[in-house]
């Protein structure tokens, strides 16, 4: 056992009063998410991020820039910085994406980046089912002159900072219709091979699987309600839920709210700035005892959609008669 592993399991390493109360207090529902995965609020405007079957799903090219600071006044707290694209190819059955995501916690940094390849076929006129796999890697940092320890001297410490990296493979699958989407995947397959101690001193290092749905119901000729959902699990954890439900206002307004069992409830806005661009704002207030002493979470995400939507040819648009031919919307509400 190495003298990284002896310090943990020792519990030498002691941050500052504050980031202690994120490891004590926060622990289970942080790590509980997979620390490979960051969460995310609006992640119904975010799945490519880890369901790589979607990304050819999208009727326009989108490029996605998202910012998470979660727990506001907690020194030490997780912060997400999230780039990522959606390209559909025009023979409207295969699509690449592109994710590179810095996560940073405590003395902690990690930056994934992948790529993804998917492909889909009509399961009928308007039902589409697609196929993902993403391939890519992890940095993980860790700087020790961030902490405070009881045995400074430790020879470890004396180097201050250690980096590795861990390659990653995942897969998903995305079905969807006009205003109905169900998805699956695992961002990575690959967690728990490279069998390395200082990783795992640090990273609880389980396969986590994700799954998705929503559905959009028109209520109004302006007024479109959608409903949604994503459950984690993570190995030998419980499974996290989390529920959101969104209204859409003239396509342009979207209001709603989020609630993640046992964990916070959110409130979330957007606003279609025009044709092209897509600004979303999310606020989470966190319902356990760690509450009291953060300011809640703050999200936002813009999003850029290229091009003219619906010009893009489906699998089954010979295969339709003449003068029936109906293309997806874009951007859709989802």
């Amino acid at each position: 056992m190495d003298s990284n592993h002896k310090v943990m399991q020792r519990g030498n390493l002691r941050f500052s009063q504050s980031l202690f109360l994120i490891l004590a207090s926060a622990l289970s529902s942080y790590l509980g998410m997979a620390q490979l995965e960051p969460q995310y609020t609006q992640y119904m405007y975010n799945i490519g991020s880890f369901n790589p079957a979607y990304v050819g799903s999208v009727e326009r090219a989108e490029i996605a820039a998202l910012y998470r600071a979660q727990w506001i006044d907690i020194e030490g707290a997780p912060r997400t910085l999230r780039f990522g694209t959606n390209i559909p190819f025009n023979n409207g059955k295969v699509g690449m994406g592109i994710n590179v995501i810095s996560d940073q916690f405590g003395p902690t940094s990690q930056t994934f980046f992948n790529v993804a390849y998917s492909y889909q076929v009509n399961l009928s006129s308007d039902t589409y089912l697609s196929f993902g796999v993403n391939a890519g890697g992890g940095i993980l940092d860790i700087d020790f002159s961030k902490g405070n320890f009881e045995n400074p001297d430790e020879p470890l410490l004396t180097t201050n900072t250690f980096n590795k990296f861990y390659p990653t493979v995942g897969a998903g699958m995305f079905m969807y219709g006009e205003d109905w989407y169900l998805g699956v995947s695992a961002p990575n397959f690959l967690t728990g091979l490279t069998k390395d101690e200082e990783v795992e001193s640090f990273f609880n290092d389980r396969i986590q699987v994700n799954m998705i749905g929503g559905v959009v119901l028109e209520l109004g000729d302006n007024l479109k309600f959608k409903p949604a959902f994503l459950a984690s699990y993570f190995e030998g954890l419980p499974f996290r839920f989390d529920l959101s439900a969104n209204f859409l206002i003239s396509d342009v307004v979207t209001v709603g709210a989020s609630y993640r069992v046992n964990n916070a409830v959110s409130g979330l806005a957007g606003f279609q700035i025009s044709k092209g661009m897509f600004l979303g704002y999310s606020y989470d207030y966190s319902t356990t005892p760690l509450g009291q002493y953060n300011q809640g979470s703050h999200e936002m995400i813009l999003k850029f959609f290229l091009g003219e939507g619906g010009n893009r040819v489906r699998p089954d648009r010979t295969k339709r008669p003449k003068g029936k031919q109906k293309q997806i919307d874009s951007p859709r509400f989802f």
